[in-house]
């Protein structure tokens, strides 16, 4: 691959995004579970286990990687809960570098935004050619724990040219090892977002974690991901 292929795989395919930078080994738990593994070149990939109770645990020490799984069908609401045993300190997570965060749960969606331009979809199509049989999402909403809280909500993922946009729902500093119920209004937050009528369908969902640049230790899990009506 030329480096000028890597440099847009890497852009595409971001710490943030639904879509691998390189896809790694899936445990056959994981993958009865519907996850593929995957992760970025050059972080030493974090530890997903698929639970007997349902839930997947996230543990690791100064790693970064992420698991997704398509969706064929969604509500227009999503819910699940998490909770973080360890991890990272607040980092500002609206600008690249340095920006840790616990868990991150991105949902992929099957439309451009409104305002999606040339060069976007010029870079998508480059990405999609690399990614294969991996339908990339043209859109995303991210939901965060981690961070300082005083990002702006949402603000634009830094690392994928205007097609994603992050919310801070638990910030870094919110209580440890204690469950937090999570409720979101897909519909309303893509409108919001991206200032378009029309919501596009959802792709895929990504669980996702980063805690390279703080090298933190990492324990957290994620259960009862569902789609509903709101």
């Amino acid at each position: 691959m030329s480096s000028l292929a890597r440099a847009l795989l890497v852009l595409f395919l971001a710490p943030l995004l639904g879509a691998p930078a390189e896809r790694l080994p899936t445990p056959d738990p994981l993958r009865a579970a519907g996850w593929q593994k995957g992760g970025w070149p050059g972080i030493k990939p974090a530890t997903f286990e698929a639970l007997s109770d349902g839930s997947l645990r996230i543990t690791g020490l100064g790693q970064g990687s992420f698991v997704w799984r398509s969706v064929t069908r969604a509500d227009s609401c999503l819910y699940w809960r998490w909770r973080v045993d360890h991890g990272p300190p607040p980092t500002p997570l609206d600008r690249k570098g340095g920006d840790d965060r616990a868990i991150a749960l991105t949902v992929g969606f099957d439309g451009w935004p409104p305002d999606a331009g040339f060069f976007q979809k010029a870079q998508h199509t480059m990405a999609q050619t690399m990614a294969g049989d991996h339908r990339l999402p043209r859109s995303m909403l991210v939901y965060v724990w981690g961070g300082t809280g005083h990002e702006p909500r949402p603000f634009p993922n830094p690392y994928v040219a205007g097609l994603g946009k992050v919310h801070v729902l638990r910030a870094a500093t919110a209580p440890r090892q204690q469950w937090f119920d999570e409720k979101t209004d897909l519909g309303r937050d893509w409108r919001a977002a991206f200032k378009g009528a029309s919501v596009p369908p959802v792709l895929e969902i990504m669980i996702g974690t980063d805690v390279d640049d703080t090298n933190s230790r990492l324990d957290a899990r994620i259960e009862r991901i569902r789609f509903a009506p709101c």
